[in-house]
């Protein structure tokens, strides 16, 4: 009998944000395979599970996606109940759907457990509402590191009207602050860069889209960072600061 391959979003960092059915399927699990930007915090909840890094990090020697399908598939087809424990959300840059898809190929059960993602958690740590009546009528996700190396339609996201929440965006700064610039974007337009999301080290920096590759450099801006940029990126709501501290 096949055992059964749980798709675990961990959340953003903080371990108090993982979901009740993240934790049941960690509690079941004799297999965890784990992300590099997942917090080990999380692993208290699976003591009985064999934990085994496939971390995949960019710059950084990484485990090859073929590899990570093959070792699934194996404990899998031992009957074991297998955790792929992620950073954020499964399904937000997080190769969930790829991963769900070629199980189910290989005849493997497959559940989705979703994780809150980075740019919400760390644009609400800092007062920061993605939407605001008035302000921003919705929020794009995207990243800027792409399989293929290929380019956003940066200039339908510059004049799109909604907040723009860049993943993976430290090494592409320039890049980003030109195309968007060259899209017709404001170039006082709010942007907050945000390191470590929802981390008791998490670090943000208010910028304006002109000014945000300078300002990335004086204040030393790492990897993991969002980036949220549109005019909710001014806000400083002291009601959710108030709450989240």
């Amino acid at each position: 009998m096949h055992g059964k391959v749980w798709l675990v979003g961990a959340g953003p960092g903080d371990p108090e944000l993982l979901t009740l059915k993240a934790v049941k399927a960690l509690a079941q699990a004799d297999i965890v395979m784990i992300d590099d930007l997942v917090n080990p915090a999380v692993l208290e909840h699976s003591p009985q599970a064999r934990v085994i890094p496939v971390g995949k990090r960019g710059g950084c020697r990484s485990t090859p996606q073929d590899f990570i399908h093959r070792l699934m598939l194996r404990y899998a087809r031992q009957g074991k109940c297998v955790v792929r424990l992620k950073g954020g959300d499964p399904c937000i840059f997080g190769r969930g759907s790829e991963e769900a898809d070629w199980l189910g190929e290989h005849g493997i059960q497959v559940e989705m457990v979703n994780g809150i993602t980075a740019g919400l958690a760390g644009a609400t740590q800092c007062g920061i509402p993605l939407t605001l009546r008035g302000v921003a009528r919705g929020v794009t996700l995207v990243t800027a590191h792409t399989q293929d190396d290929s380019s956003l339609n940066w200039q339908a996201l510059a004049q799109g009207g909604t907040t723009l929440v860049v993943y993976m965006g430290v090494a592409k700064l320039p890049e980003i602050r030109e195309s968007l610039l060259a899209g017709g974007m404001r170039a006082d337009m709010p942007v907050a860069m945000i390191e470590n999301a929802s981390l008791p080290q998490q670090r943000e920096c208010r910028s304006t889209l002109a000014g945000m590759q300078q300002a990335a450099a004086d204040f030393q801006l790492k990897s993991p960072a969002i980036l949220v940029i549109g005019e909710v990126a001014a806000e400083q709501a002291q009601a959710l600061l108030a709450v989240s501290a």
